[in-house]
C-alpha cells in the first residue's frame, strides 16, 4: 500500500475509535443511543442519542486536537447532517418529542473527549467550523 492509503486507513480506523469513545461517554451519561454511522440518502448521521425526550443528532470529530476537532465542521456539512436529520426524523415521528438538537463531539489524539451541546441550528452559519 502507497503512504497516502495507508494514512487514509489511519484516520478512518482513529475515526471509529473516536466514535465508540463517545458513544460509550453518552451512555455514561444516561444517553439511549438509538443509532451509530446511520446512514440516510442525504448522508450519515454518526450518533443519534435521546435522553428525557431530548434527541441528539451527533457529529464525531477527531483530530490531533480538540481545537482542530471543534474546528472541522464547516457549512456544507452541517447542510448534509441537517437533510439527513430530516429523513431520519420523517421515519421516526416519536423520537425527540422534548427537542432536537445537533451535538458535536470532539476527540483529541491522546483520547480526551468534549461535547459541543446545540452547537449548530438551521440557517445558522456561526457554529464550529463557520
Amino acid at each position: 500500500m502507497n503512504r497516502r492509503v495507508l494514512k487514509g486507513a489511519h484516520a478512518f480506523a482513529a475515526g471509529l475509535d473516536a466514535e465508540s469513545t463517545a458513544a460509550h461517554a453518552l451512555e455514561q451519561d444516561g444517553w439511549h443511543l438509538h443509532a451509530r454511522r446511520l446512514r440516510t440518502a442525504a448522508g450519515e448521521i454518526d450518533l443519534i442519542a435521546e435522553k428525557h425526550g431530548l434527541l441528539a443528532l451527533i457529529e464525531v470529530k477527531h483530530r490531533a486536537t480538540l481545537a482542530g476537532a471543534a474546528a472541522s465542521l464547516g457549512p456544507r456539512q452541517r447542510l448534509r447532517l441537517i437533510a439527513a436529520a430530516e429523513l431520519v426524523l420523517a421515519e421516526n415521528p416519536g423520537w425527540g418529542i422534548a427537542g432536537i438538537r445537533f451535538d458535536v463531539i470532539v476527540v483529541d489524539r491522546a483520547g480526551a473527549i468534549r461535547r459541543i451541546a446545540d452547537a449548530f441550528r438551521l440557517g445558522d452559519s456561526t457554529g464550529p467550523g463557520a
